[in-house]
């Protein structure tokens, strides 16, 4: 039977960290699957929950979270509703959750392998974790970006500098949405550390390279550029798919979309091959 647990951690800034766990007590010895969401995502942001089921019904230990900086309160935990939180956020304070859950999931799971999943920013974060974290066994990236500098546009850099902050839209609710300069300012100061795409020539691990040819957010060719600085990664295309693989938010059907399920059916193909 699918079973989900809730767990609160504490970011190093004292930020919760607010996860759950979804798995299936019929099977035992599972691997743990850790998801990374992305730039303003959230763990439960459209189908999220359905892929997380999906894995657990394969006898995986499936771990989402959001991160303590997404805007995101344990009271409205469907939306980005702390603006200030959200403004605040840096790449650096990420990569901190990031490794707060990776430590917290080793303690607490034995696991065969730990395996990371991450999605469009989720998946440069994860790129760069697995290249330095010998913890990681495999990596999975979905639409994942290959500059983290690609969220923001070039001409808006002068006014952050100048006002402090500049705003993003929220497709769905239109919303505009503020990034203090503390994030350009950590960005430009682990410029080589932040370097997905070197980053990625130094991935050991197996890695699956999962992308939409019809994604307007971060191109299929991004995709292409992070299989040609790793040659040993499995890049495979989606057809037809969008940046999210068909999901939105709020998603009410108890099915996959279909592109999302064809995401899931080759990530738990790639995640059975022998290493």
């Amino acid at each position: 039977m699918i079973q989900k647990e809730e767990f609160k951690l504490s970011s190093p800034e004292g930020k919760p960290i607010i996860g759950d766990l979804t798995y299936d007590d019929n099977y035992s010895n599972l691997s743990t699957i850790i998801f990374v969401h992305g730039f303003k995502g959230f763990k439960d942001w459209g189908a999220h929950r359905l892929s997380a089921e999906f894995f657990a019904r394969k006898g995986y230990r499936y771990v989402k979270f959001n991160l303590s900086y997404s805007g995101v309160t344990e009271s409205k935990p469907n939306d980005v509703s702390d603006l200030e939180a959200f403004a605040a956020n840096t790449t650096s304070k990420e990569f901190e959750d990031l490794d707060t859950v990776i430590t917290y999931a080793e303690r607490t799971w034995a696991s065969p392998q730990t395996i990371l999943i991450g999605h469009s920013k989720g998946g440069g974060l994860a790129i760069i974790q697995a290249a330095n974290d010998f913890r990681i066994d495999k990596l999975v990236t979905w639409s994942a970006i290959a500059d983290f500098s690609s969220l923001w546009k070039p001409e808006q850099i002068d006014e952050w500098r100048e006002k402090g902050h500049i705003f993003v839209e929220n497709a769905r609710t239109k919303e505009k949405m503020p990034l203090n300069s503390t994030l350009l300012k950590d960005f430009e100061t682990n410029k080589d550390k932040f370097n997905i795409l070197n980053a990625a020539q130094r991935v050991k691990i197996p890695w699956l390279i999962l992308h939409g040819d019809e994604d307007v957010n971060v191109p299929f060719s991004v995709a292409q550029e992070l299989a040609q600085k790793q040659l040993n990664a499995q890049i495979q295309k989606i057809e037809g798919a969008n940046h999210v693989y068909g999901a939105s938010h709020p998603y009410q059907e108890e099915r996959l979309p279909l592109h999302l399920h064809q995401v899931c059916e080759k990530t738990l193909a790639f995640l059975e091959q022998e290493s």
